[in-house]
């Protein structure tokens, strides 16, 4: 589901930037923001903006039907996602987290698995690749950063949810603006917030948990979205309401999973191997 939306994507922005590109060659450029794929309201503002010959029309009604058959697809797989998360409490329980929605929730559950392959939030963050990694080869030259390694599709996603963050008011954007003034470098500071984010989705999917008493704005805003996500043919098929389905989520976000993303929080020490008995001692022998 998850790669079956991101072609979606990826085919929407190609057949948009298709037609945008045929426009441009007619001579004709659109305002920012104009929506191509609202049903017929496309071809009802972009007929009079030339004495367009019969071919050209229909090429430009072609390129039309493929971009809404291509976003159909996207509102399609996205209806899917949103409602396998609402349906998932452990999925649910992600979007808890600040920056996080229902993509990156299902995305941290369909890639990372079961999250006791994981003993400790280090080896996550390795997995994912968000650790610094260097490559020392030749000629004394070297690179660092967190590219080239670890799963890149989930990477992305979570740096994307760093950068929300940091856009926001949280505590952990905060740290990352110190962070900032201290460093001096962008990058740095997002992907040390994805970090801080990865340490976070480790603790919550281990269940290292407090219930929490209300829903704030915040969180309802976000749940307000995923169901407009769903749309009303997913609830239709669900066989819920709104109102009825969004106080069904509130009572399992209460009953859920919750983890403070404390800007301070550090890394769990590996616990020390404790040394194999000698005969000496198993036997009770000096």
């Amino acid at each position: 589901w998850f790669h079956a939306h991101r072609k979606a994507v990826k085919r929407t922005t190609q057949m948009r930037n298709r037609i945008l590109s045929y426009l441009s060659d007619q001579g004709v450029r659109l305002a920012k923001g104009t929506s191509l794929t609202k049903g017929m309201a496309a071809e009802a503002q972009l007929r009079p903006l030339k004495a367009w010959s019969p071919r050209q029309w229909q090429v430009i009604e072609g390129m039309l039907m493929e971009l809404r058959h291509a976003d159909e697809q996207r509102d399609h797989w996205r209806s899917l996602i949103a409602q396998e998360v609402l349906a998932d409490p452990q999925l649910l329980s992600i979007v808890r987290l600040c920056g996080v929605r229902e993509m990156v929730a299902f995305a941290l559950g369909a890639l990372i698995g079961d999250i006791k392959r994981f003993a400790e939030p280090r080896k996550l963050v390795k997995y994912i690749g968000l650790n610094p990694a260097f490559d020392h080869s030749g000629q004394g030259q070297w690179s660092g950063g967190i590219a080239g390694h670890g799963r890149k599709d989930l990477r992305g996603l979570l740096i994307e949810s760093a950068q929300a963050i940091l856009r926001s008011h949280h505590p952990l954007a905060k740290w990352g603006k110190k962070l900032l003034a201290r460093k001096g470098e962008l990058k740095l500071v997002v992907a040390a917030v994805a970090r801080k984010l990865t340490v976070a989705i480790w603790y919550l999917l281990q269940g290292r948990w407090t219930p929490v008493e209300e829903i704030d704005e915040r969180l309802a805003l976000k749940v307000g979205k995923i169901l407009t996500q769903v749309g009303p043919a997913g609830l239709k098929q669900l066989g819920k309401t709104r109102p009825a389905y969004r106080a069904e989520i509130y009572q399992t976000l209460k009953t859920g999973r919750v983890y403070a993303l404390a800007p301070d929080k550090k890394f769990l020490p590996k616990p020390a191997a404790e040394p194999a008995p000698t005969l000496a001692a198993e036997y009770g022998l000096r």
